[in-house]
């Protein structure tokens, strides 16, 4: 059975492979790690709806990125200030209660390895089934605290969204996964991105971080190519 059949289609967006009637592309690259990412790929698809654009998700592996340009997030986890994490703590709930989804910070598992769920989510890029299978996995890990770097997990998050499980499995071990992965990680490294989740307005206009999405929608309000 294909891992994408018995599940209903998603209904249609603007425009294909990020681009809509505006003229604009829109992208975004993505770790299910992060919970502001988490945040991102709730609120992101309203702002693209009211300009008419369709997101295009690219699924990155964030620890590749620090690993390559940003390592000081792993100093500021092993010593983070008081204040302000006792600050970011009430931001994220603050930011959770206003998009009406639930996040739980820090989850048992922290950081988790993600690299499966991530491998799966590049062997369904610009598939519908993608972004189900990846919002299964963040509320499984940001709304319910699973450790989604385990095999069962892995396997749960599949039936959540009506894909098989054992397909899912083997596309997510495939050379190919695993090549797009890096290929995608490498890419937004190159275009000046230092984390998750990063979203590019026609190309080159960079934007990180949920709280950028009011900039995203404004961008995308202008004229193609101004």
């Amino acid at each position: 059975m294909n891992a994408r059949e018995g599940t209903q289609a998603e209904a249609p967006v603007p425009g294909e492979n990020g681009a809509g009637a505006g003229g604009h592309r829109l992208e975004c690259f993505f770790d299910c790690s992060s919970p502001w990412t988490y945040l991102c790929f709730h609120n992101l698809p309203a702002v693209a709806a009211r300009a008419g654009v369709q997101v295009r998700w690219r699924p990155i592996l964030v620890g590749g990125v620090f690993n390559a340009v940003n390592p000081s997030v792993y100093a500021a986890r092993e010593n983070p200030v008081p204040a302000k994490q006792a600050y970011m703590v009430k931001s994220m709930a603050d930011w959770a209660r206003l998009a009406g989804i639930e996040i739980r910070f820090p989850p048992p598992v922290f950081p988790v390895n993600s690299v499966r769920v991530m491998r799966a989510c590049v062997a369904l890029q610009d598939d519908p089934a993608m972004t189900r299978f990846a919002r299964a996995a963040f509320e499984a890990y940001w709304g319910a605290g699973v450790d989604i770097s385990t095999e069962d997990a892995f396997v749960e998050i599949c039936r959540a969204c009506g894909l098989d499980a054992d397909e899912m499995l083997a596309l997510a071990s495939s050379e190919a996964a695993r090549a797009g992965l890096r290929a995608n990680t490498d890419e937004l490294v190159r275009r000046g991105g230092f984390g998750s989740p990063t979203m590019f307005v026609d190309g080159d206009d960079m934007y990180f971080g949920n709280d950028a999405l009011p900039l995203v929608e404004a961008a995308l309000a202008r004229g193609a190519g101004r």
